[in-house]
């Protein structure tokens, strides 16, 4: 039953693979070799077989420290690509980022690894990045901030501006014009507001009125009770989690109560906790489809007896979209970043998505609503660029 989940799950995908081999990460040394016998290895060129047929691709993530449940469940999903590909011709070779992401990053260039699938941690994109240009490696990093994105760094992570986009467009669309945010002090909270002012600009919409507020109970309850008290707006933006975006909204609106419009981000995906409020009844936020991805989570935790961390798919499409530039890509040759600019993009457990000139990845996103108990789609994620 699970090897036809496991077909049912690339087909579902569209995955385009040449072939490569399995890893099962284990340690904060290099691993490599079959699923059913791990091998720990040195980072020794003497010591990893010479490759003149197979693509050497390096996996950098945590595998020991407070990560390292996030960094194996990448590294699990690596491996589950490569066998469910069945692929042959890629090798991959994983380093722990956790004792230093630097050294890690030369150990991964010294073994003739000439593409790393990572980091995870966007500070830590600088030090590999020294190791790593000079020898002409390129970066798809699961990071989300921009910030890092090069043409040689490629950031695949789920972007808070591009969420925040989307259901903007939307709740115009829906008759929207005057908005108001709740927004937190801090980056998160810079980055959702910049996102907001772009997209209201592209659309002729206005920004009413903003209030900050530290992450805390007490102080965006305080933050909304002074929105609320302005008025002037059909809209707010709440640019936080499930938890306090609840506590916020009880205080703009009774139950019942259509205007003002709530709408969130990405953070509220999959925290149902907001289904019962009331206030929350008919709230917008966009994030990456979900269906493809509990076929995903199904067939992980059939191989591994757990469930994934919901940034494991992008170690997943990270495999498949390196299978399928392999096409292009001659075996000892440096890395085809530019195959990686294709205006169809890749298609993935998150979907569609495609890495513009700056390296930025672009997601086509679905609209959610949140209603009595559920969450449903009320816009559906384009199938295409």
């Amino acid at each position: 039953m699970f090897a036809m989940m496991k077909r049912g799950l690339v087909v579902a995908l569209g995955a385009l693979a040449l072939a490569g081999c399995q890893v099962i990460p284990d340690s904060g040394q290099p691993v490599e070799g079959p699923s059913s016998a791990p091998v720990k290895q040195t980072p020794d060129a003497a010591v990893l077989p010479q490759d003149d047929t197979r693509h050497r691709v390096a996996l950098l993530v945590p595998l020991s420290g407070r990560a390292a449940d996030v960094g194996q469940s990448i590294a699990n999903a690596t491996t589950m690509a490569l066998l469910d590909t069945g692929a042959q011709d890629l090798r991959i070779t994983t380093y722990d980022t956790a004792a230093g992401a630097g050294s890690a990053a030369a150990r991964a260039i010294s073994d003739g690894n000439k593409l790393i699938l990572g980091p995870l941690r966007r500070e830590n994109v600088g030090a590999i990045l020294a190791q790593a240009r000079p020898a002409n490696v390129p970066l798809i990093t699961f990071s989300n901030d921009v910030g890092v994105a090069r043409p040689d760094v490629l950031v695949m992570g789920y972007i808070p501006e591009q969420s925040i986009s989307r259901t903007i467009n939307f709740a115009i669309d829906q008759g929207a014009r005057n908005f108001a945010a709740l927004a937190p002090r801090s980056e998160y909270g810079n980055r959702a507001l910049a996102a907001l002012q772009q997209a209201l600009a592209s659309r002729g919409a206005t920004l009413v009125v903003t209030e900050r507020f530290d992450r805390g109970n007490t102080s965006i309850i305080s933050a909304a009770s002074r929105l609320d008290t302005r008025g002037g707006f059909d809209t707010v933006l709440i640019a936080d989690g499930a938890r306090l975006a609840t506590m916020a909204a009880s205080e703009l609106k009774e139950a019942g109560e259509v205007l003002p419009s709530i709408i969130g981000t990405e953070l509220w995906s999959r925290e149902m906790d907001i289904t019962r409020a009331a206030a929350m009844r008919g709230a917008w936020f966009s994030a990456v489809p979900d269906n493809r991805y509990e076929q995903f989570a199904e067939s992980y935790r059939s191989r591994f007896g757990q469930q994934p961390h919901r940034i494991a798919a992008l170690g997943y499409d990270s495999v498949l979209m390196t299978l399928r530039v392999a096409r292009d890509w001659q075996v000892g040759a440096d890395f085809p970043t530019s195959v990686m600019y294709s205006d169809g993009g890749f298609l993935g457990v998150d979907g569609v998505f495609r890495f513009g000139n700056n390296g930025v990845g672009q997601r086509a996103m679905e609209v959610r609503q949140v209603d009595n108990g559920s969450i449903s789609t009320v816009s559906n994620a384009p199938t295409q660029f």
